[in-house]
Formats: structure tokens, C-alpha cells, sequence
């Protein structure tokens, strides 16, 4: 049997703990302690174990991890093991200091979760006035202590108008990417799944203009849980008369589009496995059954990487080798993780 690939990407979700009130929060997350939290010694161990067998990139992610008094002891073990470490933050509170210890720890770039150009539509979203200017100033900061920084944006009916503002905002403050995470209805965002997501059309339409700027900006573009944006840019590149390649349409050209399971996975606060932050299965906890363990042996990831599982519209597909639907989505509409994606547009056989 062909043993499953390595993982690409692990987020590790250090702490629920959060200063702010996201409307869409995946963690459901606020400022209140939260038991349970692996400590240093089992944070090292587990590090040791992805280790012995991977180098994947090692998102810091929580609530706001910064919480976390020993976050830039993790963040260089992590890097001494030979990943490539990332803090996703919400940036309210990093200061001078606090700037200077993450390039100090090894954080190889830092996530900003930007969800507006002005304070106005990213306070409402995030709950909390004030909240855009303390960001912006945790990013200057950064800029300052030169480390590299992107923007995280979670589209939805809000702020989808402002995309444009967006990227040009995020071009001008020097980020070094922008990646677009389209809404999916996990924790705080089930409450708002009705009134925020994107109808499938505006979804459609939304990445046709995301891959339109990708080949107008030097930023580094990337959609997440937009698992049709690599149905999308086949199709464009298909209509271009050309075949996709890496020199033109970067890392979009080598990957695929869902990856929970078999390239990403998550680590949530108390140990558990998921295969990604918004599919709210868990696979085993590192404490009991062990990282590699788990992603090698778990029934939940194996069938997850097998696009012949697949129900519905999204098994009928000829692209589901590289889009596969969004699983959270399938799973927040039916309870059903390989059914198929609730909000695609797209009839398999129409072309294209």
C-alpha cells in the first residue's frame, strides 16, 4: 500500500484565548480561560514527532496565540526542527517588543486577518472598536523589524464589494501576500451563514476576479477554502489556449484545491486531529493515538484523500481531482464530510 504523502501544512491551534469578537470565528473563541491547553513539555514533544518524519510548514494559530506566554519558545523549537514557522494573528497586540521576539523566534512570516481597507467594515466583523488601527500598527511594526507579513481576508456579503480596496490597500502597507479565505459556517459563522455567504454565483464571480489580479499584482495571491478556484484557472488557462504551468500561475499550478486530510491538517488546543480548522471531525489526539498515527492510519483522513468517495455532484465532477469541494461546507450542510459542495455553481458535463 502507497504510504499517504507527508503533511504540507499543520496549524496548531495554541489557545482559545482571543481579545476580540470575530462574527465568524471558526474557534468560537473570546477572552476567558480555556482548559485543557497541551503545555510546553507535550507542545516539544509532539514538535519532536511531526519532525521525525516531516517538514511541513507550522501555522501558530488560536484564538490569538499571542496569549500564549511561551509562543516564541514553541515558535524556535519549532523552527530548530526544520520547519518553517508562521504566527496567524489578528496583530492587536504586538508591540515594539513583542515584534522584535517573533523575528527573534524564528517566525518566518506573520498573518494578519485584514477584513476591510478602513476601520469602519473591519471593526464591525471583528467586534471590537479599534480594532483595525491596533492591527495596522502590529503591522507597521513588524514592516519595521523586517518581518515579512500577509493579509488574511475572509470574504463575505459585508466586505466583498471592497475587494479591490483591499488588495490595493494591502500592496500600498507592503504585504507580502494576500490570501482570501471564503466563509465557511463553522463555529461563530453557522450564526451568520445566511446572511454572509456568498450566493454560489458571487463566489464564481469573485474568484474569476481573483485570478484575474493575480496576473496583474506582484503580491503573492492565494484562495483558501475555495477549493473551485483550481476548476476556475484551469478553465481560464483552457479558454487562454494554454496548459497551466508554475512560471505563469505560481504555486496554483501545482497543488489542488481541498486539502484537509491529505496535505493540511489542524491541532486543536487540547490535542485533537481534524483534518483541517473548519471540518469539525477529529481524527485522534496526539496525547493517546500519536501525530504520525493519526495521519497515516485515521479511517476519517484516509477517505478524505480518496476523490472516488466522493457523493453527489462533486463525485460526478471531472475536476474533483483538483477542486474535491469544500468538505467543511458539505459537512455543515448535510453532516455528511464527502457529500458534495453546497455552494458550486458548477454542473459536471456543461464544459468547460
Amino acid at each position: 500500500m502507497r504510504m499517504p504523502d507527508t503533511p504540507r501544512l499543520v496549524f496548531w491551534e495554541l489557545t482559545k484565548r482571543c481579545n476580540l469578537a470575530c462574527k465568524h470565528c471558526r474557534a468560537d473563541a473570546g477572552d476567558v480561560d480555556c482548559s485543557g491547553e497541551l503545555d510546553p513539555g507535550r507542545v516539544r514533544q509532539v514538535l519532536g514527532e511531526i519532525a521525525s518524519f516531516a517538514s511541513p510548514i507550522l501555522v501558530l494559530t488560536g484564538g490569538e496565540p499571542l496569549y500564549r506566554d511561551d509562543i516564541f519558545d514553541i515558535a524556535r523549537c519549532a523552527a530548530d526542527n526544520n520547519m518553517r514557522v508562521a504566527l496567524a494573528t489578528n496583530g492587536t497586540l504586538i508591540d515594539q517588543a513583542c515584534a522584535r521576539r517573533i523575528r527573534q523566534s524564528g517566525i518566518a512570516r506573520a498573518s494578519i486577518s485584514i477584513d476591510g481597507s478602513s476601520a469602519a467594515t473591519h471593526d464591525d466583523f471583528r467586534g471590537i472598536p479599534g480594532a483595525f488601527d491596533a492591527a495596522m500598527r502590529g503591522v507597521r511594526l513588524l514592516r519595521d523589524e523586517g518581518v515579512p507579513f500577509q493579509f488574511n481576508t475572509t470574504v463575505t456579503r459585508r466586505n466583498a464589494a471592497e475587494l479591490e480596496d483591499i488588495l490595493r490597500f494591502a500592496e500600498t502597507e507592503g504585504a507580502a501576500a494576500l490570501h482570501l479565505f471564503m466563509l465557511v459556517p463553522v463555529g461563530c459563522g453557522v450564526a451568520i451563514a445566511e446572511t454572509d455567504m456568498l450566493s454560489p454565483e458571487r463566489y464564481e464571480e469573485v474568484l474569476n476576479w481573483f485570478y484575474d489580479r493575480s496576473k496583474a499584482t506582484a503580491l503573492e495571491l492565494k484562495a483558501t477554502c475555495a477549493p473551485h478556484y483550481y476548476r476556475i484557472i484551469r478553465q481560464r488557462a483552457r479558454l487562454e489556449g494554454r496548459a497551466l504551468s508554475f512560471e505563469t500561475d505560481g504555486m496554483a499550478a501545482m497543488t489542488r484545491g481541498c486539502l484537509a486530510g491529505s496535505g493540511v491538517c489542524f491541532i486543536s488546543h487540547r490535542g485533537d486531529v481534524q483534518p483541517c480548522g473548519y471540518l469539525p471531525l477529529a481524527a485522534g489526539n496526539v496525547l493517546q493515538d500519536g501525530f504520525r498515527n493519526i495521519w497515516e492510519t485515521s479511517e476519517l483522513f484516509l477517505a478524505l484523500r480518496d476523490p472516488g468517495r466522493l457523493g453527489g455532484t462533486c463525485g460526478a465532477c471531472g475536476f474533483k481531482t483538483v477542486c474535491g469541494g469544500c468538505r467543511a461546507r458539505a459537512y455543515y450542510a448535510t453532516g455528511g464530510y464527502l457529500d458534495e459542495e453546497p455552494y458550486c455553481m458548477y454542473v459536471p458535463g456543461s464544459g468547460g
